[in-house]
C-alpha cells in the first residue's frame, strides 16, 4: 500500500471509532434523558457507525464542507454532562452556531442554548399520552414502527382496532408489521402473546383489540384514557362517522389520516398546526399530497407571490386500485395498477386552500397513477407574481430546507443521479428536485419528490404531538432567518 492509502484508511478508522462512541452516548442520552440526537434533521438514534458518518457527511450539500465528528463528539460529552432534560438537539446547526458565535467556552454556550432543560434530567413537563391506531394498513403500520421508535416518550402507542380476519390473524398482523416489502424489517424485536392479543415490539405493548364498531370499544377495560384515536381506514370522513370514536370509553379526540369532509380543519404541520386548539375534538391530517406541496407552494407564495398554478401530481399505486383489471366503482381505477399509468382524480391542490387560504381557488391539479409501490413526485407548474431565475429560486427553497420554519416538511437535493427509490423513508413531507426546477421570468416549474407512506406518517406523529402538547424543546431554536423573515 502507498503511504497516501496507508495515510487515508487510518483517518477512516480513526472517524469510525469516534463514531463507534459515539453511540451508548447518543443511546444512554435517549434512553435517560429523552435526548434525540439528529444532524440537519436525520436522526443518530440506533444508527451504525457507518451511518453516524454518513450524516456528518451530508453536511457538505449545507455548509460545503463535512462536519467532523472531533466537533459534534465535545457537543454530545458537554450536553450529557448538563444532566438535561426531554429535548430535540440538532447538532449540525448547533456546531455551525456556536462556530458562528465565536465563542470558546462550548459549556457555558450550551448552557444558555438549552436555558431551563440543564438540570432536569428525568422531569416530565407532562404525562404521555395514549395513541390508539384505529386500523393498521400501510399508514398504520408505519405510525407503529414510528411511535415505537420513540419509545413511549410524549405518545404512547397503547392499541390498534382492527376488524378480525382470521383464525391467526394476530400473528398475521405482526409479521406485516415485522416485514415490510418497501420499507424493510422491522427494526428490532416482536413477540407475539395469542392468549392475551397484544404484541410486544421493542419493550411497547401493544393491545390489539377486535372490534367492528368504534363506539363500542371500551378501552378504558385495558388501562387507555383521554387517548387520541388515529384512524387510518378513510372508512368516514366527516365529523358524524369521526364522532363514533368519541362515544368508545376512554377516547379523548380523534385524528384523520386523509382529508376530511365538512368544516373538519385539514391540518399540514409546518403551516397551520398552530390552528389546533384544545377545543377540536376531531381534525385531519389531509392527504400525503397536500402535506407535500404546501409547504414548498407557502415558501414560494411568501418570496415570490403566486397568481395561479397547476399541480400535476405522478404517484405510485395504492391498495385502493385493482392488481389486474376488475370492476371498481372509480373511474379508471379498475385496471390493472401494475401494469398502466392510470390518469385519476385529486382533491390535493384544492385541500391546500384548506391550509393556506390565500392560495383558495389559484390551483388545479390532476393525477397519474403509476407501476411504482411507493414515492410519488408533484410538478408545480406555476405562475408567480415576481420574476426570478432558477438560481435564485432553488436557492432560496435550499435555504428554506435547512434553517426556517419549514425544515421538516422541506428537503432540497441536486443530485442528477437521484430516482424515486432514494427517497423511501425519507422523514420531510417534500423533497425538491434542484436540477429540475425550471424558470423562465414569471414562470417556474418546480419538481417535488415526496414518501407518500413514511414521510406523510412522519407528518401525521407531528400532528399528534401537537395535540397532546409533547412537542419537545427544539435546540438550537429555529427562527425563520433574516433575509425569509424580510421578504
Amino acid at each position: 500500500m502507498t503511504q497516501q492509502s496507508v495515510a487515508a484508511l487510518e483517518e477512516w478508522s480513526g472517524r469510525e471509532e469516534l463514531a463507534e462512541a459515539m453511540i451508548p452516548l447518543i443511546g444512554r442520552l435517549y434512553r435517560n434523558n429523552n435526548v434525540v440526537s439528529s444532524i440537519y434533521g436525520r436522526k443518530l438514534i440506533n444508527q451504525s457507525a457507518i451511518n453516524i458518518l454518513k450524516a456528518h457527511r451530508v453536511v457538505r450539500r449545507i455548509e460545503g464542507a463535512e462536519l467532523s465528528i472531533e466537533r459534534t463528539m465535545p457537543m454530545l460529552q458537554a450536553i450529557d454532562a448538563l444532566n438535561v432534560g426531554a429535548m430535540s438537539v440538532d447538532l449540525g446547526r448547533l456546531a455551525k452556531k456556536f462556530a458562528d458565535s465565536g465563542e470558546s467556552d462550548l459549556t457555558a454556550f450550551l448552557t444558555a442554548e438549552i436555558g431551563d432543560k440543564v438540570g432536569k434530567a428525568g422531569a416530565t413537563d407532562a404525562e404521555p399520552t395514549d395513541v390508539v391506531l384505529y386500523g393498521f394498513g400501510r399508514i398504520g403500520r408505519l405510525l407503529a414502527r414510528i411511535l415505537i421508535e420513540r419509545g413511549g416518550y410524549g405518545l404512547r402507542l397503547r392499541a390498534i382496532v382492527v376488524r378480525k380476519g382470521s383464525d391467526d390473524d394476530i400473528v398475521k398482523r405482526a409479521s406485516l408489521l415485522r416485514r415490510d416489502s418497501v420499507h424493510g424489517p422491522f427494526d428490532g424485536s416482536i413477540t407475539v402473546d395469542e392468549e392475551n392479543n397484544t404484541i410486544l415490539a421493542n419493550g411497547t405493548l401493544i393491545q390489539v383489540i377486535y372490534s367492528n364498531d368504534p363506539s363500542t370499544v371500551d378501552y378504558t377495560a385495558f388501562g387507555i384514557n383521554n387517548a387520541i384515536v388515529v384512524d387510518n381506514t378513510g372508512r368516514w370522513r366527516d365529523e358524524a362517522g369521526l364522532s363514533q370514536h368519541l362515544a368508545a370509553k376512554g377516547v379523548a379526540r380523534v385524528l384523520l389520516t386523509a382529508p376530511g369532509k365538512g368544516n373538519l380543519k385539514n391540518i399540514v404541520h409546518g403551516i397551520n398546526h398552530g390552528d389546533i386548539t384544545a377545543e377540536d375534538k376531531i381534525v385531519t391530517a389531509a392527504s400525503c399530497t397536500t402535506n407535500a406541496i404546501t409547504p414548498v407552494l407557502k415558501a414560494l407564495n411568501d418570496r415570490y407571490g403566486v397568481v395561479h398554478g397547476h399541480v400535476e401530481t405522478v404517484h405510485s399505486f395504492t391498495n385502493d386500485q385493482n392488481l389486474i383489471d376488475n370492476f371498481h366503482k372509480g373511474e379508471r381505477r379498475g385496471r390493472s395498477a401494475a401494469l398502466n399509468m392510470v390518469i385519476t382524480e385529486t382533491g390535493a391542490a384544492k385541500a391546500v386552500a384548506k391550509a393556506l387560504p390565500e392560495l383558495e381557488g389559484k390551483l388545479t391539479g390532476n393525477a397519474i397513477r403509476v407501476p411504482t409501490p411507493d414515492v410519488s413526485m408533484a410538478i408545480l407548474n406555476l405562475n408567480l407574481e415576481n420574476a426570478t431565475d432558477k438560481d435564485e429560486l432553488n436557492n432560496y427553497l435550499r435555504d428554506a430546507s435547512l434553517g426556517a420554519e419549514l425544515h421538516k416538511q422541506i428537503d432540497y437535493i441536486d443530485s442528477p443521479e437521484v430516482v424515486s427509490s432514494d427517497f423511501v423513508g425519507s422523514r420531510r413531507a417534500g423533497i425538491v428536485d434542484g436540477l429540475a426546477t425550471i424558470v423562465t421570468g414569471k414562470n417556474a416549474v418546480v419538481y417535488v419528490w415526496y414518501d407518500n407512506e413514511f414521510g406523510y406518517s412522519c407528518q401525521v406523529v407531528r400532528v399528534i404531538e401537537t395535540m397532546a402538547g409533547t412537542n419537545p424543546l427544539a435546540v438550537p431554536a429555529m427562527g425563520i432567518p433574516a433575509e425569509a423573515a424580510s421578504v
